[in-house]
């Protein structure tokens, strides 16, 4: 079977298929289904952000460098941006239960081997394999999805199931806190081992293999390798940037080697006979528009929240548990909004729901750009809540925009390839907004150090201000007299405010921008195709 006569089946309206008798017992009962991989994406998803609060207190212990407490974060991302569509094809060609299952254990067994580490190397290590096992999971739990419910409840499924990432992701800052708090940082990764032996137990016991007749039966080596190293080469240089600077050359050199692995990538996907991925699924234009969208609604989104816990905890002066209970709004939205996005997609399709979301997250960006110094909390909350409901659509109907139309065989695909926007659109939002914050500190921090009358800094002193004001912290020295600390604490305040506000403004540019993405988008074609899959 070619490539070109693979793709086809998903341009074309898909046969009629025999939809299976509803599951008798627990195995294979689809709201089930969706509780057991709920309960292993958790793990992966908390695990994007309840690391940072931990970081610190890791520093601490270990004796890292503060290189090496990036790489606690950066190992994760890497490994999982790079595997996750690699991934989704594993499980289209072994099942995904199986795949699933796998990644589980894995993320899970390396989870207590972090707890367990007692340096950074092996911290990092671990965190790595964390990465590489939950891009296993990831795409799994949306194929399982995908052949388990039938299309008229499926936008409901995935409404969840976003609504769980969602959660978790927000509430991975305040559950991070309190364990560091009251527990140790060990306990952040300790935390996950209970959490995957539950949902081992229950994947056994629930969750049925689905294969779809003409799933995929031999590798693309070649085409694994050059979208990997593609895929690395660009995450790579979205990490770097910010410390080797936009203008350097091995920025741009890992960029140009990105841009080269793509475009060979491309040629070779052409002529093998079982692409990694056919290209012709981009001929799909719904397809496309929902991949650009989870991208485009992932920059606003992480870059935007990147700037927003520094502002509580560093502008406001909160414990990392108080920020965590501030976001409490967007966390609450997105839960609330992924069931109710689900069930109105489901009514009157993705168009109008998604154009909706990023129509609201614009507004909510920009509202997040007129924070100050002395913004009180209703008005946190009310931007942060009109975040909230923006992105529970986004999340919702861009997952089924992309695996809804994609054909079954490649429902793992199809997974992995929305997973990579979500991590490609957070690392593109924190490097590139980063990039624009520092611009809009160092060109304003001099003038305004000097307007304070504050007394003169040296370049070198200069330079060092500017890294400490752009997570908004206040250069003073020890020793300063309290009435200059307060007024060099307030220009770097004023300052870093200035720059969280350009950023901001960029994101709701994006998120204008998504929202004529998002007309292009319509229901997914081949969603009816999964409550036939073949039952292994």
């Amino acid at each position: 079977m070619t490539s070109q006569t693979t793709v086809d089946k998903a341009d074309k309206a898909p046969e009629p298929v025999s939809v299976p008798a509803p599951a008798k017992g627990l195995r294979g009962h689809p709201w089930l289904t969706l509780f057991s991989v709920a309960i292993g994406v958790m793990m992966v998803a908390l695990d994007g952000t309840i690391v940072a609060i931990a970081n610190p207190a890791i520093q601490k212990d270990l004796g890292a460098s503060f290189a090496d407490v990036q790489w606690i974060t950066n190992g994760y991302f890497l490994a999982l941006a790079v595997t996750l569509i690699t991934a989704g094809k594993l499980g289209d060609r072994f099942g995904h239960r199986q795949t699933f299952l796998i990644g589980v254990i894995g993320f899970a067994a390396a989870s207590g081997a972090i707890g367990l580490s007692d340096s950074i190397a092996l911290v990092v290590t671990f965190r790595v394999f964390q990465g590489l096992f939950g891009a296993l999971l990831m795409p799994a739990a949306l194929g399982l999805l995908r052949a388990t419910f039938p299309a008229e409840k499926l936008n409901m499924a995935i409404g969840i199931w976003g609504m769980v990432i969602g959660a978790s992701t927000a509430g991975g800052p305040i559950l991070g806190g309190l364990l560091v708090q009251h527990v140790s940082w060990q306990s952040v990764f300790f935390i996950n081992v209970p959490v995957g032996v539950i949902a081992l137990v229950l994947g056994l016991l629930i969750l049925r293999d689905h294969r779809a007749e003409n799933a995929p039966r031999s590798f693309d080596i070649l085409g694994i390798v050059l979208l990997s190293g593609a895929m690395f080469c660009l995450v790579w240089a979205l990490i770097k940037a910010p410390t080797w600077g936009w203008g350097d050359g091995l920025t741009w050199t890992f960029l140009a080697a990105s841009v080269l692995c793509f475009a060979a990538f491309a040629i070779w996907e052409t002529r093998v006979k079982e692409p990694l991925i056919p290209l012709a699924l981009f001929r799909s234009v719904p397809l496309s528009a929902g991949v650009v969208l989870m991208v485009l609604m992932a920059i606003a989104f992480m870059g935007g929240l990147f700037f927003v816990t520094f502002y509580l905890q560093n502008v406001h002066g909160m414990s990392p548990v108080d920020s965590g209970l501030h976001l409490l709004p967007l966390t609450g939205m997105m839960i609330v909004g992924s069931p109710l996005a689900g069930a109105m997609i489901t009514k009157v399709g993705p168009r109008i729901p998604l154009a909706g979301g990023m129509l609201l997250t614009a507004v909510a960006m920009y509202g997040m750009s007129t924070l100050e110094s002395g913004t009180g909390s209703g008005i946190m909350s009310l931007w942060f809540a009109l975040l909230g409901l923006g992105l529970a659509p986004v999340m919702v109907g861009a997952t089924e925009v992309i695996v809804g139309n994609a054909p079954m065989e490649l429902s793992g695909v199809a997974g992995g390839l929305q997973q990579a926007a979500m991590q490609i659109g957070g690392s593109l939002g924190t490097a590139v907004l980063g990039a624009v914050m520092a611009s809009k500190v160092d060109s304003d921090l001099a003038g305004n150090w000097t307007d304070a009358k504050l007394p003169p800094l040296t370049p070198a002193q200069l330079d060092q201000a500017s890294e400490a004001v752009q997570v908004g912290v206040g250069p003073v020295p020890k020793g300063t007299p309290p009435a200059l600390a307060e007024k060099i604490t307030s220009v770097a305040h004023d300052t870093f405010i200035s720059g969280m506000s350009l950023a901001c403004l960029v994101a709701a540019g994006v998120a204008v921008v998504a929202i004529f993405v998002a007309l292009l988008t319509k229901r997914g074609s081949n969603a009816e195709a999964g409550a036939g899959a073949a039952h292994i």
